[in-house]
């Protein structure tokens, strides 16, 4: 039965958390479903948009299921489950297109780290944001210590990570972690979702790659990315091909 569902409406696609009786906490299933989502998402050029949601339940997602890593010896919890888990989420926050986390109940832990790896986050007012791994005997794995400390300050991180303190929604808004607290965080989500969907796709997507090259989030892959599309598209590239495709020389023009 599948946990992670992926809908695409026209140019919006949700990915969809359905786990509730495990308060939306993934497990290695719900990680390889993901995956495949998101190798969905990026081969279609006709998504603009991308939702990540949760079936209603008490949690937006309450992070990694127990069960899913607690027996797992140390190099096989490092190696597979948390790297694997870590390069996942860099693969959702590289999506070219934008993304928003509706956060309608509580996001701890892997799920915090979830919604951090979105472009956005909407939260509705008894929403609460929290890193408790600790009370587990573990840290934070997917990014909570690296990602969620440049969008949040440190001392914040700290609180949540070390003293098992909750942050509340309108806490969150004030400090930039969530773009809008709403009654209806889905609406207030697909009201966003169909702004970015007037705009420019194309404009979207760099813009996108070039903050998220600013900040240092895989820019080594942006930087070549963008210059290989700038190439792309020059008088230079096309001679180039025709010229070997002939088996002759190339006669550049420059352009």
């Amino acid at each position: 039965m599948s946990r992670v569902h992926l809908e695409i409406r026209g140019p919006i696609a949700e990915l969809r958390l359905d786990n509730p009786a495990r308060l939306n906490a993934f497990s290695v299933a719900m990680l390889d479903e993901l995956a495949g989502h998101l190798e969905t998402v990026e081969r279609n050029p006709a998504i603009a948009c991308v939702l990540v949601t949760a079936v209603e339940a008490k949690a937006f997602c309450s992070g990694a299921d127990i069960n899913g890593w607690g027996d797992l010896g140390p190099a096989e919890f490092a190696r597979h489950w948390v790297r694997g888990g870590h390069r996942l989420f860099d693969r959702l926050a590289r999506l070219a297109r934008p993304t928003i986390a509706v956060l309608g109940a509580h996001a701890f832990g892997g799920g915090l780290e979830l919604a951090a790896a979105c472009d956005i986050r909407v939260m509705a007012p008894r929403a609460t944001i929290a890193l408790p791994e600790a009370q587990v005997g573990i840290v934070p794995g997917w990014s909570g210590s690296q990602r969620l400390a440049r969008l949040l300050p440190e001392a914040v991180v700290k609180e949540m990570a070390l003293f098992g303190r909750r942050i509340g929604a309108e806490r969150a808004l004030a400090l930039g972690f969530a773009a809008e607290v709403a009654e209806d965080p889905r609406a207030a989500a697909e009201a966003i979702a169909a702004r970015v969907c007037e705009l420019s796709p194309r404009a979207v997507e760099i813009a996108k790659a070039m903050i998220h090259a600013g900040r240092g989030e895989d820019s080594a892959a942006l930087i070549e990315a963008l210059g290989s599309a700038a190439i792309a598209a020059s008088a230079d590239r096309i001679e180039g091909v025709a010229a070997f495709r002939d088996k002759r020389k190339a006669q550049f023009p420059g352009t």
